[in-house]
């Protein structure tokens, strides 16, 4: 038995082809199947019942499976704290970021990320909450980047920073005029939404109190799917909003008019790194996580006073 031969039937259980799998680990498909065919008679058990299509794992095969994925991380994590003792910040990191989230704090920690540390290889993708967590638990991504807390079973968050959620009215609208408002002060009937899967919309939804869209806006329904397109139409259709702190740093004077505050307890999202948890690059988190801290700390306190983490 060896890792390649571990290696090979988790490719196998992750497309259900022997083709597929062996052209993700690079080699044919007759040293493949040749390879699992000595580990499943070393083992004298079957692994995958080759007469289905899509090929399947037995269910001792999944057994076996299971515990090959928990051997690899465990030999990765060997192998990344033997880097870690020598301080190294290299490799590839994936990361998964929210798109409520991505535009505004990317700009503010990436570049230096990448500049200090050039033997680093980065993939940053763009997905919901949902997509983030099933990728995460699949290993096709090492970090996720989104509002918290989460709390799902075997995986660990690291809270990062508490963004304030501010509200964005129309210049047109007549309502909540005052600088400093209560959330019962917003009229639902007025508030605009992300569409469903943002986890800002779930936000937005516990915070006013909300159970179901009922926005009334004559013969226009809009559902927005992204905060840029949120504000717009605020803009042209009037109305009201609730957004995050970091997508108005950069408003122009006209546009901060338009802002109002929340009374203390101010409503904050929590913003975490959040990790599987047989997560192995432990200093590329570190550094990960220092870079971020460094960034919003320019633009706005990673902690603010009287502050509630608004749940999602």
């Amino acid at each position: 038995m060896n890792f390649q031969q571990l290696e090979y039937i988790i490719a196998v259980d992750k497309h259900r082809h022997f083709q597929k799998a062996a052209d993700e680990c690079c080699v044919t498909q007759a040293t493949l199947s040749m390879m699992i065919k000595k580990l499943e008679e070393e083992l004298e058990v079957v692994i995958f019942d080759r007469s289905k299509q899509p090929v399947i794992p037995t269910e001792a095969g999944k057994e076996i499976i299971g515990q090959a994925k928990i051997v690899l991380k465990e030999t990765a994590f060997l192998k990344q704290l033997a880097k870690d003792t020598k301080f190294e910040v290299k490799g590839h990191l994936r990361i998964g970021i929210i798109p409520t989230l991505a535009p505004y704090l990317l700009p503010l920690f990436l570049y230096k990320l990448l500049k200090n540390n050039p033997q680093l290889k980065v993939k940053v993708s763009e997905l919901n909450t949902n997509q983030i967590v099933e990728q995460l638990e699949k290993d096709l991504l090492d970090v996720g980047i989104l509002a918290t807390p989460i709390n799902i079973e075997g995986l660990k968050e690291y809270p990062l920073f508490y963004e304030k959620l501010v509200v964005f009215v129309s210049d047109k609208e007549t309502t909540l005029r005052k600088k400093f408002i209560l959330p019962e002060e917003i009229d639902v009937n007025r508030l605009w939404l992300l569409e469903e899967g943002h986890c800002l919309r779930s936000q937005m939804m516990n915070l006013c109190e909300l159970r179901k869209k009922n926005t009334d806006f004559g013969n226009l329904e809009y559902e927005a799917g992204s905060i840029e397109s949120l504000l717009k139409i605020v803009e042209m259709n009037n109305g009201i909003t609730v957004v995050p702190e970091l997508a108005v740093i950069n408003f122009d004077a006209k546009q901060k008019k338009q802002l109002r505050e929340f009374k203390a307890p101010v409503p904050v999202r929590e913003i975490s790194l959040v990790t599987y948890r047989h997560f192995v690059k432990t200093r590329l988190l570190e550094v990960l996580a220092e870079e971020i801290k460094t960034g919003v700390s320019q633009v706005l306190p990673l902690k603010p006073d009287k502050q509630i983490v608004v749940e999602m």
